[in-house]
């Protein structure tokens, strides 16, 4: 493994560490008061149906099949609540690849190594890929006890089928991070156009079947390639998956060439 790879994984650690553990802690937690929901079925379907409105139950995934084990886990755990906290990991993170050296001044240092500013971001790129890729298998791993021990039901097949995605989906706006970072050299900048663009797409998506405008809108959206398959269903949507794939390997490319032509002081 490439001497900076490693440097950086050693930089990435600490955080790292801390929000696998909390991603962990949160999805076996709740993964474990699905045995409640499975002895009430009744109780806790009308309750979700009544609680939240409308929009808010389309937000949250629907919550309208929460008292089955697959429809347990998308609604509570894959369709917002682990993505957002591992969204904000995978931005945490992404900006600390570019941005938050620049900003610093340490990545100036950097650069007067006898190395191409193209293989330094790429470097720097692979320990944020295996640092996501790192606390998506610890968390899979979790999940999956989780649901065993409590009996959900669903196989470690189609667990792993959307926790693939969720690990694309992650590394996507983590590569949208490093971009913005390479771009500007601003950890402000690349945090506010990550958040705005995520939570857009998420909003855009999850109304996309109830207002005609973002229908449309939706096919720009992320999350409508990670969830529109339903892995948790129907396995790995190979298709959906791999447009989420082409679009952080087109954000890499512009983060390489942007990195690359961009004065950054040195």
């Amino acid at each position: 493994m490439p001497t900076l790879t490693l440097e950086t994984l050693r930089d990435y650690r600490r955080a790292l560490i801390g929000w696998a553990v909390g991603i962990c802690l949160f999805a076996g937690g709740y993964t474990s008061f699905f045995t409640q929901i499975r002895d009430n079925p009744d109780l806790y379907s009308q309750a979700a149906m009544t609680k939240y409105p409308d929009g808010i139950r389309r937000l949250l995934g629907g919550l309208e099949d929460i008292a089955s084990g697959a429809g347990f886990l998308q609604a509570i755990i894959y369709q917002f609540f682990v993505p957002l906290l591992f969204i904000m990991c995978a931005v945490a993170v992404a900006n600390r690849t570019i941005a938050a050296p620049e900003e610093s001044g340490t990545l100036e240092l950097t650069l007067t190594l006898p190395i191409a500013r193209g293989r330094l971001l790429m470097e720097r790129y692979a320990a944020l890929a295996l640092a996501l890729f790192a606390v998506a298998v610890v968390s899979f791993a979790v999940i999956l006890l989780a649901a065993n021990a409590v009996d959900l039901g669903v196989s470690a097949g189609r667990i792993l089928a959307a926790h693939l995605g969720l690990f694309l989906l992650v590394l996507l706006f983590g590569t949208l991070t490093v971009t913005v970072g390479a771009m500007t050299g601003r950890k402000a900048v690349a945090l506010s156009v990550t958040g705005a663009f995520a939570v857009a797409s998420y909003v855009v998506n999850a109304l996309a079947k109830d207002v005609e405008v973002m229908n449309w809108l939706s096919w720009v959206s992320p999350f409508r390639y990670y969830s529109e398959g339903n892995p948790l269903f129907n396995g790995v949507p190979v298709v959906d998956y791999l447009v989420l794939l082409a679009a952080t390997l087109v954000l890499v490319v512009t983060a390489v060439l942007s990195f690359d032509r961009r004065d950054v002081g040195v």
